[in-house]
C-alpha cells in the first residue's frame, strides 16, 4: 500500500513516518497518511509566504477563473474522491453521502467563485474621496474535522484563495486521505504554494495556531479544541473564524401533521449519521402531538438501511471512529436510566448482524427526557435523538435556549408567521422553519455563544479572509 504524501509548494512530499487511517466500517486500513513534523509545517508556511507575494496581486477575475477550474477538476474526479471518502469516513456513497458531498463541493466552489470584493466608496465630494479596500491577510491555516472532510476543506480554502490569500490545510487525522487528494488536484490548476496540505496529529494543529507565519486560522470542530486554538493564537493576534460544536434544538408546535414532518425531522437529526455540527440534536414536542410525532418518526426511521457505505443501497453508515462511538454509547447508556427507548439503543445486536467489526450504532430515539439529562445537555454527535415533551411554548423556548451552544435551531408549524416569531427568540446563528440544517452558499453561517464566532459563506464569509484598509485622498 503506497502512502499518501504531503503537498507543499506544488509537490508531493514523502515523510519519514506514516500513520494508518482506518475504515470505520470494518476497522481495516483504508490508507497510509504522511506524518508531518514541525519542519514540514515550516516548509509549508515558507512556500505559502512566497506564493502570497505574487498571488495577492493576481487580478480578481483570474482568481475567480482559477476557482472555477478547481470546480471542474473536482467534478472530473468526483467518483474517485467519493470512493476514497467513503473508505476513510464511512458515510454511504449514495443518499446524503459521499457522492452528495463531492457534488456539494463542486457547487459550493462555483458559487463562491462568483463572489467579488469591490472597492467601496464611502465618500466622494469636495471634501475628498474615501475608499474601503479589502486586502488579503496572508497565509491562512485551515484545520478541518472528520465529518465532512472534502466539503469543509472547500468551505475554508476557496474563499481564502479567491480573496488573494494562500493556504495550509491540516485535515483530521481520522480522515486525511480525501483532503490530501483534493489538494493534489487543486495543485494541478493553481500556482505552486498557493494551497498546501500537511497531515498529522493534534499537536500539528496547535503548532499552526501559534506559528508566526500564519495570519489567520479557520477551524471547524469541537468547542474544547476551539478554545485551545484561541489560546495558542493569542500571542500572534491571529484572525480567527471558529465554527464550533452545536446542540441544535427543534421546537415542534401542536398544530403540525406528524406524518408530514417525520421525514424532515429524521434527516435533520440523522444526516451523516448525526455527525453534523448543525444537526437536530434535541427535539421539543408539544404535548398535543408528542406521541404521534414519536410514532411517525420511529416508523420512518425503521425504513433506513444501515451498513457499510460501499453498499449502494445503504443510507446510514457507521460512526466514524471508536472514540466518538464510545461517547455516543455512553450517553445512551445514561439516557436509558430515565428515558424510554423507542428505537435502537442496542449496538451489539446490529454489529453482530453486520459482522462484528465496524463502529456501527443503530439510529436511536429516546423519549421522555428533559433538560438536565446528559443526552439533552451534551452534544452527542451521532445517530441518537432525545425527544422532550412540553406544554407551553414559553417553556420550550426557555429550554431550547438553556444551553451554552448556539449554532442552529428550528421551528415546526403549519403557521409560518407564528413560527417566525418563535424563531426570532431562539439563541442561535441560524434558524430553519419546517426543516433543519439546510445550509447554502449564499447565506452566512456561524454560531453564537460557545458555538464560535465569525461566519462562513456568502459575501460576509468571504470578507472574513480580509483586512480593511481605508484610503483617503
Amino acid at each position: 500500500m503506497d502512502p499518501f504524501r504531503l503537498v507543499i509548494n506544488g509537490k508531493k512530499i514523502p515523510t519519514g513516518k506514516c500513520f494508518e487511517v482506518l475504515n470505520p466500517a470494518d476497522e481495516k486500513v483504508a490508507g497510509l497518511a504522511p506524518l508531518a513534523r514541525k519542519k514540514d509545517l515550516d516548509a509549508a508556511v515558507g512556500a505559502a509566504e512566497r506564493a502570497f507575494e505574487k498571488w495577492r496581486d493576481v487580478p480578481e477575475a483570474r482568481r475567480q477563473a482559477a476557482c472555477m477550474k478547481i470546480a471542474s477538476k473536482i467534478e472530473k474526479n468526483a467518483e474517485e474522491l467519493a470512493q476514497l471518502l467513503t473508505r476513510e469516513q464511512g458515510k454511504p456513497l449514495n443518499g446524503l453521502g459521499s457522492r452528495w458531498e463531492i457534488g456539494g463541493a463542486v457547487a459550493w466552489t462555483r458559487y463562491t467563485a462568483s463572489l467579488s470584493l469591490p472597492v467601496k466608496v464611502l465618500q466622494d465630494n469636495n471634501e475628498g474621496r474615501v475608499e474601503l479596500h479589502r486586502k488579503p491577510i496572508g497565509v491562512v491555516g485551515s484545520i478541518t474535522p472528520w465529518n465532512f472532510p472534502v466539503l469543509i476543506a472547500i468551505w475554508h480554502i476557496i474563499p481564502a484563495v479567491l480573496s488573494g490569500n494562500t493556504v495550509i490545510c491540516k485535515p483530521s487525522p481520522f480522515t486525511p486521505l480525501s483532503t490530501l487528494r483534493l489538494i493534489e488536484l487543486m495543485n494541478e490548476v493553481l500556482p505552486k504554494g498557493v494551497v498546501n496540505c500537511i497531515a498529522g496529529k493534534d499537536k500539528l494543529g496547535a503548532a499552526m495556531a501559534s506559528h508566526e507565519g500564519i495570519g489567520k486560522i479557520v477551524f471547524t470542530g469541537s468547542c474544547a479544541t476551539g478554545q485551545k486554538i484561541m489560546a495558542n493564537a493569542a500571542e500572534t493576534m491571529k484572525r480567527l473564524t471558529l465554527e464550533l460544536g452545536g446542540n441544535d434544538a427543534g421546537i415542534v408546535l401542536g398544530d403540525v401533521d406528524p406524518g408530514e414532518i417525520a421525514e424532515g425531522l429524521f434527516w435533520g437529526a440523522f444526516i451523516n449519521g448525526g455527525q453534523t455540527c448543525a444537526a437536530l440534536k434535541r427535539l421539543y414536542v408539544h404535548d398535543d402531538v408528542y406521541d404521534d410525532v414519536c410514532d411517525e418518526l420511529v416508523a420512518f426511521a425503521r425504513k433506513m438501511k444501515i451498513g457499510k457505505g460501499s453498499a449502494e443501497d445503504v443510507v446510514i453508515g457507521p460512526v466514524q471512529n471508536e472514540r466518538q462511538y464510545d461517547i455516543v454509547a455512553g450517553l445512551v447508556r445514561n439516557a436509558k436510566r430515565k428515558g424510554r427507548v423507542l428505537l435502537g439503543g442496542n449496538p451489539a445486536k446490529l454489529r453482530r448482524k453486520l459482522g462484528e467489526k465496524g463502529y456501527f450504532y443503530p439510529p436511536t430515539i429516546i423519549a421522555d427526557l428533559d433538560n438536565g439529562d446528559r443526552l439533552v445537555d451534551e452534544e452527542q454527535f451521532g445517530p441518537v435523538l432525545p425527544v422532550i415533551r412540553y406544554r407551553r411554548v414559553e417553556e420550550a423556548i426557555d429550554k431550547a435556549n438553556d444551553n451554552p451552544n448556539g449554532l442552529g435551531g428550528s421551528v415546526w408549524s403549519r403557521n409560518v408567521d407564528k413560527a417566525r416569531k418563535i424563531a426570532s427568540r431562539m439563541e442561535c446563528g441560524s434558524v430553519w422553519i419546517n426543516k433543519h440544517g439546510m445550509i447554502q452558499p449564499n447565506a452566512p453561517f456561524g454560531g453564537v455563544k460557545r458555538s464560535g464566532f465569525g461566519v462562513e459563506f456568502a459575501e460576509e464569509g468571504l470578507q472574513e479572509y480580509t483586512d480593511i484598509q481605508v484610503v483617503f485622498s
